[in-house]
């Protein structure tokens, strides 16, 4: 999907923490210099925020795991723009699908596509009995906003 959606990349960028194995395996797999970027900079050492061969200029594909609000999906799109990086997009592996994710990414001007999301989740989770009717109804209250739900 990377190589079809965003065409060649030169490295492969993890989002600390759980996008680094999944960044990893995709640099592998692709064969592609892999970094990851950190939510802030070690407080020692040498107080990296992008740890990996220094690759500025390149295309990159940023990899994380979940997207929620998009917040630290795109503090590390950020990073990598600051250091020189061609920023190509972000893939994940599930989004809940929330509204401000999408308008978070359109305003830093960063496409994203993930594997699954929220709606698939639930209708295969119904359909194969793994939840009610019941269920899936409250599911849906809880996505439109999580924040208010069940006060």
């Amino acid at each position: 999907m990377i190589q079809e959606v965003f065409g060649p990349v030169g490295c492969v960028a993890g989002v600390a923490t759980a996008g680094i194995p999944q960044g990893a395996l995709i640099a592998q797999e692709l064969g592609l210099p892999f970094i990851y970027v950190r939510s802030k900079p070690k407080d020692h050492g040498t107080g990296n925020l992008i740890e990996g061969e220094v690759l500025s200029g390149k295309r990159v594909i940023v990899v994380e795991d979940l997207i929620s609000t998009g917040k630290s999906s795109l503090q590390a799109v950020e990073a990598l723009r600051a250091a020189e990086y061609d920023v190509a997009g972000l893939v994940a592996i599930f989004t809940y699908g929330f509204d401000v994710a999408a308008e978070n990414f359109k305003e830093a001007n960063c496409p994203f596509y993930t594997l699954s999301n929220y709606g698939a989740l639930i209708k295969y989770a119904s359909e194969n009995q793994y939840i009610s009717k019941q269920d899936v109804q409250l599911l849906e209250q809880w996505r439109e906003d999580p924040a208010n739900w069940g006060k």
